[in-house]
């Protein structure tokens, strides 16, 4: 028996097209995350001078400039662009994203790491849990179109879908901490909680994130819900199903192993996305209720003009969604055997 040959099998060629795509997005993307900020009119070293003046700080001009030269050199900015561009994937590589401007002398990294768990925390949850129950009742719904639930379910996902998650974040947050206090308004966990794996401070995190998560998964289970209904409205249609039906096939087998599984595919690729966009953050939601994740960190980078936390909170959202849609990537022959068998 000929041994196959694993280097020209198709699943082989699809895996390195992929790992170039992977890393031939991360590069174009980090790149013009190094471009962007650079094309701004605004100095962060020299509004960091600006405001320490406007302060009222008495500096001797000859500390003023050896400050100046120490921080332009600290952030990168030394030389010509293409000495920063050179000297920025050095200390990218190494892991060195800099100090935070806003948070001098603490360095980026540190701050996203603190943040990050919040973020993943939240939206992770929230966008497993809206795809799982979302593609369920839409598929159901899809499959058994005459059932009366169905309509009622298509009518609150089309009520909710259009409303943006902030909207209904301030609705809940109106209804349930001010007309019935029930939750807290703000924070992610009781002030005095010492931070650990503990059921008291998991249980005080679950508590005040229960309102947020709950705002992600309502307006992301309705859109879920509606893709997924319409996919597999078209696919019940379809001559295979149809033949199915016809050789006394089993309605439960014919539902998930020639219906669901077809219409899973976009979804899992719009699953992929989805969990790229957990690592920018659900930023006004986050912000709303008081969530130390990224999306408050990107808006304290933002008005405080910091240049390397807004630069490492772009590459972080990067190699998220790049990552992400990688992982989807290579889970996808698992769905679709065409990939795996040419």
């Amino acid at each position: 028996m000929k041994k196959k040959n694993i280097f020209k099998s198709p699943f082989f060629k699809y895996l390195v097209q992929r790992l170039g795509q992977f890393l031939l997005v991360v590069f174009v993307g980090i790149t013009v995350t190094f471009i962007v900020p650079r094309l701004s009119p605004t100095n962060p070293v020299e509004q960091k001078i600006n405001q320490m003046m406007v302060s009222g700080a008495n500096i001797h001009p000859e500390a003023l400039e050896s400050f100046r030269s120490a921080m332009t050199e600290m952030y990168g900015l030394e030389g010509t662009v293409w000495d920063q561009y050179r000297a920025f994937w050095g200390r990218f590589l190494r892991g060195d994203l800099g100090p935070s401007l806003s948070s001098y002398p603490v360095p980026v990294i540190d701050l996203i790491k603190k943040a990050l768990p919040w973020t993943i925390g939240l939206m992770l949850t929230t966008t497993l849990i809206s795809w799982f129950i979302g593609n369920l009742l839409g598929g159901l719904a899809g499959y058994f179109p005459e059932k009366r639930w169905v309509k009622w379910a298509e009518l609150g996902a089309t009520c909710i879908r259009p409303i943006p998650y902030y909207i209904t974040a301030f609705i809940l947050l109106i209804i349930f901490c001010f007309i019935i206090p029930v939750f807290p308004t703000s924070g992610a966990y009781a002030r005095g909680v010492i931070e650990g794996f503990n059921l008291k401070f998991i249980g005080s995190v679950l508590y005040h994130t229960f309102l947020p998560a709950l705002s992600l998964i309502l307006v992301g289970l309705g859109g879920w819900l509606l893709g997924m209904r319409s996919l597999v409205s078209n696919i019940v249609a379809d001559d295979f199903v149809l033949y199915a039906e016809a050789g006394g096939i089993d309605q439960n087998t014919i539902m998930k192993k020639y219906v669901i599984r077809n219409a899973l595919l976009p979804q899992i690729t719009g699953l992929g996305m989805s969990l790229g966009a957990v690592f920018s953050g659900a930023l006004i939601t986050e912000i709303v209720f008081g969530i130390p994740g990224l999306g408050q960190l990107t808006y304290r980078a933002v008005i405080s003009f910091d240049y390397s936390l807004i630069m490492g909170v772009s590459i972080f959202s990067i190699m998220g969604v790049s990552v992400s849609v990688l992982i989807v990537d290579l889970l996808y022959p698992l769905f679709d055997p065409r990939i795996r068998l040419g």
